[in-house]
């Protein structure tokens, strides 16, 4: 034991390299592959940015406009790339302005790693110039959190954040580095973080419980799935597929767990949740079997938990035990990766077919296609729908593009009429509801995916809230598409309101810009489309656009999204007016 100690030391002083902490968080971001990371620059952090100067060949830093927008962009890259995305700031109000992309990340499992800048450790807790407490503000908002105050402790922590981040449910990760550390030189050594005592991010799947759910899926006589991110996330999409083909499970899907299916598929009954379809919620409370995948039983989607799937069996695969019988108690639940789980459930579950089950399905959706969708796509009124929009855009898209939607009734919208061939396809802001998403998530989904098609799907009140990542566009040349379904209302709270208030329509009403005239400021090609007959040419025109572009669409101004169940009712009384 003791020469293979020796030897190992021998092998760790070769690749020893005399450097300042500064380098050599540029040297962990390499030797963990990242090549794109999103940032502002500022005093506490300028040691780190010097750096950055000198290996410009090989990491590409992207200058947002806003903090805020550099954990978007990074949530937008992880997104569609399934790599971790990177944000950096520096300390203070650089630092906090990260917090709500974190939390975003958090409640939606998205994997990242921000690098924040700190004053030096002898002025901690002094109220330095810029210092904020930000390991304490951040830590309910991270998976993980850590100080370093001396350069040496650089590539082990940076080594352990990227494990962290992405291992098991993933989720955000804060390193907070102190000016002195970064000037600090000492022998540079990196080793990737491959186990960290105490965290085990994924459990064994223990073939009881597998036998236990195959049993009573395979009695079920009206078995139903709800899947969601899980199966994105732990890339478990053809195992998926072939479960539900086999045992002929009709499947719902949750917002983030929307593209993991193909849309055409025929056992794709849609979503579920206060806006999803009129079957899959109605049918909720009907099914036998309830059986989650890589879903954690969100109140959006429950509706009241005191009538939800009451006379269901409880099925549920999850890879984090801390979601299972949080909100909804299970009959068995499978713990561990959905990769393996399915793969080790499928040839215990029966071939099977439940089309009398699946019509029921069926005659729900053409209820709600006479009373909601008819309507919507094909309306007979003068103003323009969103619906009709999506409608254009899955036309000249084929379904292949990648649709980013910001939050409100147009995020609701896109989920429910966008179209997708492929997984990680659909990016949006879904437990944390964060408006201002959109556009610099759409800049990130676009670099962690340069060969396919972006679409940003906006509100007008949200794209203000980050607006200026305009420039980050015009910087990078990215070639985004945005959409801009302008209502002039806040129109989501304006539904609440509408339906719920006697139409106080308070503080909701937008008086917006020209759209066209700025975006036109930031050299993007612009268009705005105000008549049915323009609809189509105009997004074929964006559609085919190589570059960046910006179409606002001049849409009902008191539209409503339907079907909708209201807060605090059952799934069962969803209603389609």
């Amino acid at each position: 034991m003791a020469t293979k100690t020796q030897e190992e030391t021998v092998e760790t002083v070769k690749q020893t390299e005399r450097m300042t902490g500064a380098e050599a968080v540029i040297k962990c971001l390499l030797a963990e592959g990242v090549d794109v990371l999103y940032g502002y620059p500022g005093g506490a952090i300028m040691p780190v940015y010097d750096e950055f100067y000198k290996y410009q060949d090989k990491i590409h830093h992207v200058l947002t406009r806003h903090e805020q927008g550099a954990t978007h962009a990074a949530q937008g890259y992880a997104r569609v790339s399934g790599r971790v995305g990177v944000a950096i700031a520096t300390s203070g109000p650089g630092a906090t302005n990260l917090i709500t992309g974190i939390a975003d990340a958090q409640i939606d499992s998205t994997p990242m790693v921000c690098i924040t800048g700190q004053v030096a450790d002898h002025l901690l807790g002094t109220d330095a110039f810029q210092e904020t407490d930000i390991i304490g503000i951040s830590t309910p908002v991270t998976k993980w959190n850590y100080q370093i105050t001396k350069a040496s402790e650089i590539p082990e922590v940076m080594a352990k954040a990227f494990y962290i981040a992405k291992s098991g449910r993933p989720g955000p990760v804060l390193i907070d580095i102190t000016k002195n550390a970064q000037f600090e030189e000492f022998d540079f050594c990196y080793e990737k973080c491959t186990s960290v005592r105490s965290y085990k991010p994924k459990t064994p799947v223990v073939a009881s419980k597998l036998k236990e759910a195959a049993d009573i899926i395979n009695a079920a006589k009206k078995p139903f799935i709800v899947f969601g991110q899980g199966v994105i996330l732990g890339e478990a999409e053809e195992e998926f597929q072939s479960f539900i083909e086999k045992a002929g499970i009709p499947s719902a899907w949750t917002i983030l767990g929307l593209s993991a299916l193909p849309t055409s598929h025929p056992l794709n009954v849609g979503m579920v949740g206060m806006h999803g379809n009129y079957g899959p919620n109605k049918l909720t409370n009907e099914c036998d079997v309830l059986i989650a995948i890589g879903m954690r039983f969100d109140d959006r989607v429950t509706g009241n938990l005191n009538t939800y799937a009451k006379q269901a069996k409880i099925v549920h695969f999850e890879i984090d035990p801390a979601e299972v019988d949080k909100n909804v108690k299970t009959d068995v639940a499978v713990i561990g990766d959905a990769k393996e789980s399915l793969a080790q459930i499928l040839p215990l579950v029966n071939e099977n077919s439940h089309e009398s089950w699946l019509e029921e399905f069926r005659k729900f959706d053409a209820i709600e296609f006479e009373k909601v969708i008819k309507d919507n796509l094909y309306p007979e009124k003068e103003g323009l729908t969103m619906a009709e929009v999506m409608k254009e855009i899955n036309k000249e898209s084929e379904a292949n593009a990648v649709i980013v939607s910001d939050v409100g009734q147009h995020q609701m919208i896109a989920c429910r009429y966008a179209e997708f061939n492929q997984s990680k396809s659909n990016v949006t802001s879904g437990g944390l509801g964060t408006m201002g998403f959109a556009l610099p998530a759409a800049i990130g989904a676009k670099m962690g995916a340069p060969e396919r098609e972006v679409v940003a799907i906006i509100g007008d009140g949200g794209y203000q809230m980050t607006i200026q990542e305009l420039g980050t566009i015009l910087q990078t040349k990215v070639a985004v598409k945005i959409v801009v379904l302008n209502n002039e209302f806040l129109g989501m709270v304006r539904q609440w309101q509408q339906l719920f208030f006697d139409k106080r329509y308070a503080s909701t009403e937008m008086v917006n810009p020209d759209f066209v005239t700025i975006a036109k400021g930031y050299h993007l090609k612009a268009n705005r489309v105000t008549k049915r007959e323009d609809l189509a040419a105009s997004v074929k025109e964006m559609m085919q656009s190589e570059e960046a572009y910006f179409l606002e669409v001049c849409v009902e101004k008191e539209d409503n999204v339907f079907p909708m169940i209201p807060t605090g009712s059952s799934v069962s009384d969803i209603r389609l007016s």
